[in-house]
């Protein structure tokens, strides 16, 4: 009961706070113009982020007590509003911005809250010695707050993913009895829900990089609180493939530009969402195609923490395979025609 009433209070605090948000967006010119790349033709105030974090911060106020972990993680979740505040503001130069996220990741790192050791696949377990433990766990959380950060290009997409993540990795933590975490991913789906009433298509507020940012952020510190557990496979491999449309678009970007000598952040408009666009679905089929496509992912996940290993690993198997197939046949890995030159033999759309 706990659990419903932690998404309710998320929920309905974002729902009332965020019309708020945008009268202040306008006011501080927190505003989203449309360029070459973003799908939407109006300027839309962002920040809305800021209204999830408030929504998510009262949700927990409400259902956990104070503890040193809990601080650890809202502390660094609130660097990394600031953070997405002042590049929302101002666009900040990727390599400022990536030292924010590694700051923020520090934080709770720093407080003990580390991937200390992984599943052997062979039997046992892989213990981590104190430095690379912390490295290994910096890198986690940069690498899914820059995923989610990514996915953020179309109305409701980064806010319905991860709520469709969250909802996920709650069920294993209710399963597991990991009270915390399921504290947490109730309230984290909850105020991505209630930022849906006004950032689905059509938007009236972007959550902006404040929100996508703090998203990730969460998603990946939960995760691995869960792996104080003792089920570390469990806890790490569930929000990777629950958030496992992000998580390939963002490694099928990086593979794609280094297959074409492009620098790693330079963007283009060969992601998931652009594609699907450019074959000729709607904004919204779009979404609901992608959140689609979430939700069987999510299934997956929890597939493989009720079978045994050699199934789970058939299953991650079978989800790559699929995906990569996918993503060469819409066009996302650009192929070579004749002369060596590149072509996605699909025309491109704006939306």
């Amino acid at each position: 009961m706990i659990y419903w009433q932690t998404m309710l209070a998320a929920l309905a605090v974002v729902v009332v706070i965020t019309p708020l948000v945008k009268v202040v967006a306008g006011r501080f010119g927190f505003i989203d113009r449309p360029d070459e790349r973003k799908v939407h033709r109006e300027a839309v105030a962002r920040i809305g982020g800021v209204g999830i974090f408030v929504g998510f911060l009262v949700a927990v106020n409400y259902s956990l007590y104070f503890s040193q972990s809990l601080a650890a993680i809202l502390a660094g979740g609130l660097l990394l509003v600031v953070v997405g505040l002042l590049d929302d503001r101002y666009s900040l130069p990727a390599r400022v911005k990536l030292v924010g996220q590694i700051a923020a990741a520090l934080v709770p790192v720093a407080s003990g809250i580390r991937i200390e050791e992984f599943s052997n696949p062979w039997g046992g377990m892989i213990f981590l010695p104190g430095w690379l433990s912390a490295a290994v766990s910096v890198v986690w959380i940069v690498g899914l707050t820059n995923t989610v950060n990514l996915i953020d290009g179309l109305d409701g997409l980064a806010a319905g993913i991860t709520a469709i993540a969250s909802l996920t990795v709650l069920a294993v933590a209710v399963a597991y009895h990991f009270h915390m975490v399921a504290v947490l991913t109730a309230a984290l789906a909850g105020a991505c829900v209630g930022f849906l009433f006004y950032n689905f298509n059509p938007a009236s507020i972007f959550m902006g990089d404040t929100g996508s940012m703090f998203l990730g952020y969460l998603l990946a510190v939960t995760s691995i609180y869960g792996t104080a557990k003792g089920v570390a496979a469990i806890a790490l491999i569930v929000p990777l493939l629950a958030l496992g449309v992000p998580v390939a678009d963002t490694a099928l970007a990086i593979i794609r530009r280094r297959l074409t000598g492009q620098p790693i952040f330079k963007p283009d408009k060969l992601h998931l969402h652009h594609r699907l666009l450019a074959i000729g679905l709607s904004h919204r089929q779009t979404v609901l195609v992608m959140y689609l496509i979430s939700a069987l992912l999510g299934l997956a996940a929890l597939a493989t923490t009720i079978v045994d290993r050699d199934l789970a690993v058939a299953i991650l198997m079978a989800v790559v395979l699929l995906m990569v197939a996918g993503a060469v046949k819409i066009g996302m890995i650009p192929r070579r025609n004749g002369k060596g030159e590149e072509r996605t033999d699909k025309k491109e759309n704006d939306g």
